[in-house]
């Protein structure tokens, strides 16, 4: 797993960004079947497969928001003064989407969260060395290559976001370490959880 030392600060969470080599979850575990939308759940209780979206919230504890990536930007968030702790899967369409401004937005609304006390996380997704796009991508490029990364800490900044961290990891160009659906489209998926501790 791939810590970020700003959650890891945390004694009262738990995190990780997943890699190929990384050992199954267990416990209590909350996903989603993920379809690059801006759709986020609060979670209080539940766990399986909740329905479709992108995001989740919760503010329970024993409980693990799991994501899957194999490219796409697994971004975890923690709001150390309420104690509320989001993961969110961000591909392009979900990051044009606006799928960390509806999170944090939803994180104020239902657990009262100060965007400026929130601690995100970007972990390791397909960098701007690797990710061409064509024209109908609407984010912005140059050369032909997009940076999902800069894209989501804009979306961040612009959220108010207080503390804001990158792992600048390039799956695609490390396939010892992670899966890369460009690199293999027929490929297994990295597992990236949030939760907080009992």
């Amino acid at each position: 797993m791939v810590t970020a030392p700003p959650l890891a600060a945390f004694a009262w969470l738990r995190h990780g960004f997943g890699t190929r080599n990384s050992e199954p979850l267990t416990g209590r575990v909350a996903t989603l079947r993920q379809t690059h939308s801006d759709l986020v759940w609060s979670v209080r209780q539940s766990v399986g497969c909740l329905g479709d979206g992108d995001a989740m919230i919760t503010d329970e504890p024993g409980l693990l928001l799991a994501i899957r990536t194999a490219d796409c930007v697994p971004i975890l968030l923690a709001d150390p003064v309420r104690k509320v702790v989001a993961a969110v899967h961000a591909g392009w369409r979900g990051t044009v989407a606006g799928i960390l401004t509806q999170t944090v937005g939803q994180m104020s609304t239902d657990y009262g969260t100060n965007p400026l006390d929130v601690v995100a996380a970007i972990g390791p997704a397909i960098g701007p060395c690797c990710f061409e796009v064509g024209a109908d991508v609407p984010l912005p490029v140059v050369d032909r290559k997009a940076n999902l990364w800069v894209a989501n800490r804009k979306q961040l900044e612009q959220t108010g976001v207080g503390s804001i961290w990158v792992a600048e990891q390039c799956t695609m160009c490390e396939p010892e370490t992670f899966f890369s659906f460009r690199r293999a489209k027929d490929t297994g998926r990295m597992v990236s959880a949030i939760g907080i501790r009992d």
